[in-house]
């Protein structure tokens, strides 16, 4: 598990900018499977062998979203979730995005996905 996941997210008060392009890189290289859509938004898949196994790391994501206080859109389908995360407030990415798609990928590898 990387760094990022040992770190907590920090909630966004709005008055900050969003990570520049060289920063968003750096902390994407940190990440195993993440990448960048719609120039400000983190996603990644992931499958499962069935919907019931999907289901529950949806909950266990959810789970750890309420933890952190840090709330990506999640979509479910039959042995599929795919996670989409940015900072709505400043409508672009901050350094704890990262740290909730670490934290994501952890809770994602112990339930089997």
């Amino acid at each position: 598990m990387c760094a990022l996941a040992d770190q907590q997210c920090v909630p966004c008060r709005g008055d900050v900018p969003p990570l520049g392009d060289d920063r968003v890189s750096e902390l994407l290289e940190e990440l195993d499977g993440w990448s960048i859509e719609q120039g400000f938004h983190l996603t990644k898949t992931f499958r499962f062998p069935d919907f019931a196994k999907a289901l529950a790391a949806v909950n266990r994501i959810g789970a750890m979203a309420e933890e952190q206080g840090h709330h990506p859109d999640i979509h479910l389908a039959w042995g599929v979730v795919n996670v989409e995360i940015w900072t709505h407030k400043i409508g672009g990415l901050t350094e704890s995005d990262f740290v909730f798609a670490a934290k994501t990928d952890g809770v994602v590898a112990s339930t089997g996905g």
